[in-house]
């Protein structure tokens, strides 16, 4: 399929996401005037009347529907019923942490998945590849929570090698140049990062290792074999080309479950991203911050759609001549 209708695709499949979280939202029982009056310790009828119609919660669903929809195509996505802030501005300051633990988990999941995937398919029935098969099936079969505790009571309870929670160290890091900062935050991402990946680096090495055999035992393996090509040149050069294929499409179809489990992973470990501020406005029914954050997850998940559909397109070129 073309690119241009790839994309045209991937704005209707956004526009139908917003609609459906909107209506799904605004069906759920709880009332955020009734949370914000409980976190008040009581208002008057006047206030409550003037909140409820300053916020729109007096029309019809639909009519809020296509209110919300004309102001999100304006780039406006409302504003925090908590806060009192700009929802693009609450998510401006979330996103960042977001994205670094996403991007720095999918690198480290997929780099450390096929390492270990290539590395038993050397010897299938071998002591690594056995070994690599129980471990995996652990990792895969272990929750994310879960993990993230084990992690924090080993690497920061009983060996403090790494911080509980957060993103830095503010007295370390207040007033210091940038290499200290950057580091600060490299090593309090050591736990959440790890923690988010134990699951993809198991299904990225069996997923890697079941590939590369197979494409180790195709005819044109035997072929480069038979005119003289040498074995590094036959397992890195035509076979590991191949074999990442199906490792590239799963990552990204994963990466939803990757940012799903991100609001997991930042709940644990107290990360200042969007899971965190997701968990706080749906325990407020903070109706525009919710909707502000699935419509910014539901963008990144169809903008990795497209990133795997272009690397999937340079690794395999016979996409490219197939869609020319």
């Amino acid at each position: 399929m073309p690119f241009h209708r790839k994309l045209i695709n991937a704005v209707a499949l956004v526009v139908a996401v917003v609609v459906l979280n909107f209506l799904l939202i605004r069906l759920a029982p709880g009332d955020p005037v009734e949370t914000i009056a409980g976190a008040m310790g009581g208002m008057t009828e006047e206030l409550r009347a003037s909140l409820i119609k300053a916020w729109g919660l007096d029309k019809p669903v639909l009519t809020q529907l296509g209110i919300y929809l004309g102001k999100v195509l304006s780039g406006d996505l409302g504003y925090s019923y908590f806060y009192n802030l700009p929802v693009t501005e609450l998510i401006g300051q979330r996103i960042v942490p977001t994205l670094l633990l996403l991007v720095t988990a999918v690198i480290f999941s997929i780099g450390v998945g096929i390492v270990l995937g290539v590395t038993a398919s050397r010897k299938p029935n071998g002591w690594f590849s056995q070994f690599l098969t129980v471990v995996s099936v652990i990792g895969y079969a272990a929750p994310v929570f879960w993990s993230g505790i084990v992690l924090i009571q080993v690497f920061a309870s009983a060996l403090p090698l790494f911080p509980v929670g957060g993103m830095m160290d503010i007295a370390k890091s207040l007033g210091a140049p940038w290499p200290v900062r950057a580091l600060d935050v490299m090593h309090h991402m050591v736990l959440p990062v790890v923690t988010l990946s134990i699951i993809y680096v198991a299904q990225y090495s069996q997923l890697s290792r079941t590939s590369m055999i197979d494409v180790l035992g195709s005819d044109f393996i035997r072929t480069a074999r038979a005119k003289g090509a040498s074995e590094a040149m036959v397992f890195y050069g035509h076979a590991l080309r191949n074999a990442i294929l199906p490792v590239v499409t799963v990552a990204g179809l994963q990466f939803g479950n990757m940012l799903a489990g991100a609001v997991l992973v930042e709940a644990v470990f107290d990360w200042p991203g969007l899971g965190s501020l997701a968990f706080e406005s749906v325990l407020r029914r903070d109706y525009p911050v919710i909707l502000g954050i699935l419509f910014m997850s539901s963008c990144m998940v169809v903008v990795a759609n497209l990133v795997t559909d272009g690397v999937y397109r340079i690794i395999d070129p016979r996409i490219r001549r197939g869609d020319a």
